[in-house]
């Protein structure tokens, strides 16, 4: 049964259901210091589909506190839920911390990206005391200014091939649920969170070239527009690099490589990558237990 994916004006998301319990807190997690930050950046995150990494994210968002939080496109997979519902706890969970950390005070900024485009019919609203809008300008901390934008409208695949990017999709959910099958082996042999899908991304001569031209042509963008660079999402690979003097960050995704980017109060940017951060806070406690039990 498919629902319809719709927005009422109190912010809520037609068809998702909403239990009395929504805002109420979650068993107490061990305690963990908070990373504190001027501006985290997350995008591609796919609420509504399998392959999305609900947990990781959990965990990244209650980990940290900052002052603004840009949420860059493709939050909700709209192409996915129109097919089929998929909405397990842990999707109501991360909207649930989302608008926590708005109601604590954190300017919390949505631009959609094409699949979740139906929420651009709402730009300039706010719901829940999350901004709705279609791209943005950041000022850091040092003064440089940055578009923020999710990215799609230069692809030129989404924008004049559309039945491309559609069956590219279905190939993709395909990729992702076989990256889900490795994985959970992986688990069982208590190893680490990994990649197949990034990292035959990175070995395909086709995607990569794809990606480069992508980001050539974002940070030209940037350039006409007298910024000094661009965050954007999108091709779910994250990078940082300098571009003739534009600066192009992409703050990568939640399906593959579970990455963020992140603004501290000086202004410097950097990427986190949240598998490896657990991976190494996993091996530090592990050193100290068996430190403790020695």
């Amino acid at each position: 049964m498919t629902h319809a994916l719709e927005v009422t004006r109190d912010g809520r998301l037609a068809g998702i259901p909403f239990e009395p319990t929504w805002f109420s807190e979650p068993e107490p997690r061990s305690f963990v210091p908070k990373q504190r930050y001027r501006t985290v950046w997350i995008s591609d995150i796919h609420l509504g589909t399998a392959g999305c990494n609900a947990d990781l994210l959990i965990d990244f968002l209650h980990s940290i506190e900052c002052e603004t939080l840009y949420l860059v496109g493709d939050i909700i997979d709209g192409w996915r839920l129109r097919k089929g519902w998929f909405w397990p706890a842990s999707h109501n969970e991360i909207v649930r911390r989302v608008l926590k950390l708005a109601r604590k005070g954190t300017r919390v900024v949505y631009i959609p990206g094409n699949h979740d485009e139906m929420m651009r019919d709402y730009a300039g609203l706010t719901f829940g005391g999350v901004e709705i809008a279609l791209e943005a300008v950041h000022e850091t901390a040092d003064g440089r200014r940055l578009m923020v934008v999710h990215g799609d409208m230069f692809d030129g695949v989404v924008m004049y091939a559309r039945w491309l990017a559609f069956l590219g999709d279905q190939a993709y959910t395909m990729l992702l649920k076989a990256n889900q099958l490795l994985n959970a082996v992986r688990r069982r042999f208590q190893m680490p969170y990994w990649s197949l899908s990034a990292h035959l991304k990175k070995k395909v001569k086709n995607a990569v070239q794809f990606i480069t031209e992508y980001e050539t042509v974002v940070a030209r963008e940037a350039a006409s527009r007298g910024v000094d660079g661009v965050v954007c999402g999108h091709i779910h690979s994250a990078e940082i690099r300098d571009m003739d003097g534009i600066i192009y960050y992409n703050d990568g995704d939640w399906v593959e490589s579970c990455t963020a980017l992140v603004e501290d109060h000086d202004g410097h940017m950097h990427l986190l990558d949240w598998a490896a951060h657990l991976r190494a806070r996993s091996n530090a406690q592990n050193s100290k237990a068996k430190a403790v039990a020695a």
